[in-house]
Order: structure tokens, then C-alpha cells, then sequence
């Protein structure tokens, strides 16, 4: 039975990441993924994820990002590929709603580049644009968006570089502690390691032992709609964009030749082990239904016609908060779990979280947000 430093279960934005990280410190590192590379099946595919440092959700996440931003520069550098778009983001909604008042903390707190515009000067600038009079607009120029699979293939690529051995089409079978680290088991072969990060995504309730993660499979899908007209391309200078309604959040990326692609960050079908993987084309009517109301009401150059749809699975915690923290059984299991649908962007550094947590090196961005005993395990 071969031995390794450390065994990576789960390639995908998370995983990646962590066997980079792990492999450029030298270390033996395994990683094994159930599905082919760059596969279709979980949360990081579908060409583009918004980035952003003036973070809603809870400040906290702020620190994190910028650390995010530099990893993300680095890698760009390191495989020499375009893996980060900065085109800016619109964020539209009330001004005594969710994302207005949380963007506006999180940029004083951390002083922040922030535009705060008024509805005439926002539609002047994008007029492809329809903002509701009475919502409040801001934009962040150092935003803009990431190149999903570009971005796993590119830590997967460096990680290969540093000596990591990936396996795909792997699926793991069991895993087990020892008092030298961990045992796990694939199909073909039994592997031992003095450590295991689990990074499995929406599959990791089938992975963990012992850690009772109260976590929730949601299914999403994003769509492609035709534009009327080259006013949404990249090239032209549209940005992302994030929107606050009565009907739930809305975003979308501006079109790289494929169409417009714009998704509901709301609601979602809640999914058992069993139904996963699932198909894209099984669609929610609802969801669909109100994508299409959203783009019809806000992105009148559109013709409404769908040009295909890709599935996205949200694995949620209860406060919507990412878990990164030890196996509370075992310290040399180590659990990045819970992303919650807003989490691709963190990737970068939540592979070196993981890798300094393997290491017990301090970790100067670990936060009592991310603890794996918040929900009592």
C-alpha cells in the first residue's frame, strides 16, 4: 500500500486549489475525484463566477478576499493563462434592503473603492440596462469575473508541475483514521496518508464520519439567452451584475460570444444523495419562470430566447457560512465544506487555508465563522 503525505479528496475549485498549495511545499500529495476533469457535475463549471471584494454577506469575508485577489494574480502569472476579467460589477437594489446597505459597510470598513451612482448617471453609462427608479445603484470598478474550469485547470496543472499525483474517474470508497494519519480506499486500490482534506462539495455528506455538518444540496441552473445586439459583449464594456428584487437575487456576466448568461442566486430544488448527479434540462418552471421575467423587465436587448442551460449545485450550511476547520475526531482530517453558492471566488485561498491547517502552520485568516463546531458536531 503506497503511502503519501497527503491524500486531496474532491478536484474540483476547492480541491485544486489545496493540492497546489500542498505540492509546492514539497509534500507527496494524492488527489482522487469521482468524475472526469473538469467535469460538469458540481459547482465549478459553467465558463464564469462573479468576484468582488465589498462583501454583503458579512465582512468578515473581506480580509479573505483580498488575500484572494493576489492568489488570483499569482496563478495568472504562473500559467500564464486569463483567469481573472475585471469588468467591474453593478449592484442594484434597495437602499434598506440586503446588498446596498452590506456592499456600503464592507467598503468603509476596509476602505474600499466604492461608486455610488444615481439611476440617470448608471442607465447613461449602460443604457442596455434597466435599473428600478426608486433602488439604489453601486459599482465595483476592481471587480469582474473568473474563468471557472480555466481556473481548476489551472491548479491542477501547477499542482501536477510540484509532483501531485491526480486521479480521476476515482471514486472513494471508504476512508478510515489510523494512528499514523488515514487510510482510504478507491475501486482498485487502498492508499495511506498522514493526512486527508475533504473537499468533496455536494458529496460531502457522504464522505464525512463523525462530523454531523447539517448540510443541504440545491439545485440551480444558469442560462444563456440571446441578445438582440452587440450592447452586452465584454469587448464593449458591459460588466457583471447583481440584482436585489422582490423576486429573489439575480446576476449575470456580460457575453463572451455565447450569449448572456443570468441565473437566480435565490431559491433552488433541494436534492437528495441519491438524485445526484442531476440533468440540467429538468428545470424548476418556477425558476425558469422568473429568470425570464427578470431578463425581460432588466435586459430589454434580449430576444428571450435560451440558448441552453448548465446546472449549478449550491451545498449549504444553515448561516450560509463556509465550514474550514479540522474533523472534530481528527486533527489530521481537515473539512472544507458549505460554500453556500458564493464561494468559487475564495478558492485560491481556501486551498491555502487547507494547506496550512494540514501543516498546523498559523493561519492568519481562520475565523470563528468558519468553525465546524458552530452547529454543535
Amino acid at each position: 500500500m503506497r503511502t503519501w503525505d497527503v491524500i486531496v479528496v474532491g478536484l474540483g475549485g476547492v480541491g485544486s486549489a489545496t493540492a497546489m498549495h500542498l505540492s509546492r511545499q514539497g509534500l507527496q500529495v494524492l488527489g482522487i475525484e469521482q468524475y472526469s476533469r473538469l467535469h460538469d457535475k458540481g459547482s465549478s463549471h459553467g465558463e464564469t463566477r462573479v468576484i468582488r471584494q465589498a462583501y454583503f454577506e458579512h465582512p468578515d469575508y473581506v480580509p479573505l478576499l483580498l488575500r484572494a485577489y493576489t492568489l488570483w494574480d499569482e496563478l495568472e502569472q504562473d500559467s500564464a493563462e486569463a483567469l481573472f476579467v475585471r469588468c467591474g460589477l453593478v449592484e442594484v437594489g434597495p437602499s434598506n434592503g440586503i446588498v446596498i446597505p452590506g456592499v456600503v459597510t464592507a467598503a468603509r470598513k476596509y476602505d474600499l473603492p466604492l461608486d455610488v451612482l444615481e439611476h440617470r448617471a448608471l442607465t447613461s453609462q449602460w443604457p442596455q440596462l434597466r435599473v428600478p427608479a426608486a433602488h439604489a445603484c453601486v459599482v465595483e470598478r476592481n471587480a469582474g469575473f473568473l474563468r471557472v474550469e480555466s481556473c481548476v485547470e489551472a491548479h491542477l496543472s501547477i499542482a501536477e508541475r510540484f509532483g501531485a499525483e491526480l486521479r480521476f474517474e476515482t471514486p472513494l470508497l471508504s476512508w478510515r483514521p489510523t494512528p499514523s494519519g488515514v487510510e482510504v480506499e478507491t475501486p482498485d486500490c487502498r492508499f495511506a496518508a498522514g493526512a486527508l482534506v475533504i473537499a468533496g462539495g455536494s458529496w460531502t455528506s457522504n464522505i464525512l464520519q463523525g462530523a454531523n455538518i447539517p448540510l443541504r444540496v440545491l439545485h440551480k441552473v444558469m442560462y444563456w439567452f440571446e441578445p438582440t445586439d452587440h450592447s452586452y459583449r465584454l469587448e464593449n464594456g458591459f460588466p457583471c451584475f447583481f440584482y436585489e428584487t422582490e423576486a429573489g437575487f439575480f446576476y449575470g456576466f456580460p457575453d463572451g460570444g455565447g450569449g448572456l448568461k443570468v441565473a437566480r442566486h435565490s431559491g433552488g430544488k433541494e436534492l437528495s444523495m441519491l438524485e445526484l448527479p442531476c440533468d440540467p434540462e429538468n428545470t424548476d418552471p418556477l425558476d425558469e419562470q422568473l429568470v425570464r421575467a427578470f431578463v425581460s423587465t432588466n435586459l430589454p436587448a434580449t430576444s428571450g430566447k435560451i440558448l441552453r442551460r448548465a446546472n449549478c449545485l449550491y451545498t449549504m450550511t444553515p448561516d450560509e457560512h463556509f465550514v474550514v476547520d479540522y474533523h472534530p475526531e481528527h486533527k489530521h482530517i481537515v473539512v472544507v465544506a458549505g460554500l453556500s453558492g458564493h464561494g468559487f471566488k475564495f478558492t485560491s485561498v481556501l486551498g491555502e487555508m487547507a494547506s496550512q491547517l494540514v501543516l498546523h502552520n498559523t493561519n492568519h485568516f481562520y475565523s470563528k465563522l468558519f468553525a465546524i463546531d458552530r452547529f454543535g458536531t
